[in-house]
């Protein structure tokens, strides 16, 4: 017990004399602290930064972010990813305002059942905003137990969180456990890091047993992942006149709700211009003919990869009907940045403007050397 307090004093000291100036711990809000822990949730914290104040400012209040249009919410969590965090905050929200006259709640059973909230989740803000004794356990956090600990359960495997949860329950301080939470994990982002960890920086030093037994590189363990899966993609911007057609995801799944253009996999011994008409017509219905090979895109998911192939297509008949998508719109080129889209097509976007303003009329079967050009430019993307 001497050794374990020995942990606190030293972390907690630490904590307070090193840890980052970040916005969301100068937060007494429960909401402003919500917010903050789920946009964390893997994703970097200089990324959640621009994003945690944006957010804010369009929704301050809970009251304010239930009461918005999900594709306001998705529009302003653009780029962030994961945006089954922006549709569970939202339907969170709705559901305290609407059971909970508007206020979180700070019991286990009640906040853990919101949408969204898991036991991470749970744990973080109840602690953080409520002093509630749960301890929060996440990558970094588990990093630095198995450390400590020379554990040797592999952090990757599911049945290993309740072996590295019954470590952070022993460690946690009944006396405020939403700083002693997040001094844990602030060690584990700033001194015990996964590649050269600081370990003379590292305040809990003389109690760790892998710097002890010189092990610390052989920590913590993990299981080895097989390579992500890859898909090949035929998208189509679809022309008619001088607007274009895009289609909204599913509410679920995948980026659901967001807007995209019509496309999908490839199948095998399948050209890509021949994909691209088929999975319009059967997007859509519609009939469209291939005109220009605007270029490819690369991009990784969580645990796929996807190579894109994006055509710029002409509308020859037909009316829409959606097999798949929810809704459609056909909208103007200048239009593109009023709706929510995938980070994937996000990647074409400038490209695909500057393309179409170099046909004439909105005639986007000529361009010439133009063309070149800019799959040049989309190749140096897609690499980048």
């Amino acid at each position: 017990m001497k050794k374990i307090q020995s942990l606190r004093d030293s972390l907690m000291s630490w904590y307070k004399a090193n840890h980052r100036d970040l916005p969301w711990r100068k937060a007494t809000n429960p909401y402003h602290i919500w917010v903050s822990e789920v946009m964390l949730q893997q994703t970097q914290v200089t990324t959640v930064l621009p994003y945690y104040r944006r957010f804010l400012k369009r929704f301050p209040r809970l009251e304010r972010l239930a009461r918005a249009d999900l594709q306001d919410v998705l529009k302003v969590w653009e780029g962030l990813g994961y945006y089954a965090r922006a549709r569970n905050l939202h339907r969170a929200a709705g559901f305290i305002l609407n059971h909970h006259q508007g206020i979180i709640p700070d019991r286990w059973d009640d906040f853990r059942k919101l949408p969204g909230v898991g036991d991470y989740i749970a744990a973080a803000v109840l602690s953080i905003a409520f002093e509630k004794p749960y301890a929060v356990v996440d990558g970094n956090v588990k990093r630095v137990l198995a450390r400590l600990l020379l554990e040797e359960a592999p952090l990757n495997r599911s049945t290993s969180i309740k072996i590295f949860k019954e470590a952070a329950d022993r460690l946690l301080t009944p006396r405020d456990p939403g700083t002693f939470n997040q001094a844990l994990m602030e060690l584990g982002a700033m001194v015990c890091k996964p590649q050269q960890p600081l370990c003379s920086a590292c305040p809990i030093q003389g109690l760790c047993l892998a710097y002890e037994t010189g092990r610390v590189d052989e920590y913590p363990k993990k299981l080895k992942k097989s390579p992500a899966p890859q898909f090949n993609i035929a998208v189509g911007v679809v022309f008619k006149n001088s607007s274009v057609l895009i289609t909204r995801r599913k509410p679920e799944g995948l980026l659901g709700g967001l807007w995209e253009f019509p496309g999908g996999k490839i199948q095998n011994h399948e050209k890509a211009k021949d994909a691209c008409i088929r999975e319009i017509k059967e997007e859509t219905s519609l009939s469209v003919g291939v005109d220009t090979y605007l270029g490819r895109i690369k991009h990784a998911y969580t645990h796929f990869k996807i190579i894109m192939d994006v055509f710029c297509c002409s509308y020859h008949c037909g009316k829409v009907k959606l097999n798949g998508p929810v809704d459609h719109r056909w909208i103007k080129l200048e239009n593109l940045d009023d709706y929510p889209f995938p980070k994937a097509n996000h990647k074409f976007f400038p490209l695909l403007k500057k393309f179409a303003a170099t046909a004439r009329k909105g005639d986007i079967t000529k361009s010439g050397q133009a063309g070149n050009d800019l799959r040049l430019e989309i190749d140096n993307l897609a690499k980048s």
